[in-house]
């Protein structure tokens, strides 16, 4: 199981993991180890719920294809394993952004207090700043 957060799992079958090269310098490590991390999630065939399905299809995100597959490259590290880790880390904070539902901002005025507040402060300011001036003798 794939825990995403405490409402959205879904089984590991379902992500597609291979091992591929590793792109880039690296010397002889990179042009013999299959170290590199080509993840597969398809979307519409996942056990998500239809409306977390929409979310993520209407992100527009240019990892997703046409037909509704999430791909994703990790090569960040030398072994497997953790770029293994750090795939999958990346396929959860891609689900989780998009399918965050963000609260709808209510519009505040400041109180009348806080508008005396804040003139009094600037008043008292500009007085202090007045007593700045050159002193004539």
């Amino acid at each position: 199981m794939i825990f995403i957060s405490n409402t959205i799992r879904f089984n590991d079958h379902e992500v597609e993991i291979s091992a591929i090269r590793a792109q880039g310098a690296g010397g002889q490590n990179v042009n013999k180890v299959s170290s590199a991390i080509h993840l597969r999630f398809d979307i519409n065939a996942s056990s998500l719920s239809a409306t977390q399905k929409e979310r993520l299809l209407a992100s527009n995100d240019n990892r997703i294809s046409k037909e509704g597959v999430f791909v994703l490259k990790a090569q960040q590290f030398r072994t497997q394993e953790r770029n293994k880790a750090d795939a999958i880390e990346r396929l959860q904070q891609f689900i989780i952004q998009a399918t965050s539902i963000s609260k709808n901002r209510k519009p505040t005025r400041p109180s009348r207090n806080a508008k005396r507040k804040r003139m009094d402060k600037k008043t008292q300011r500009g007085k202090t700043k007045a007593l700045r001036g050159k002193v004539d003798f």
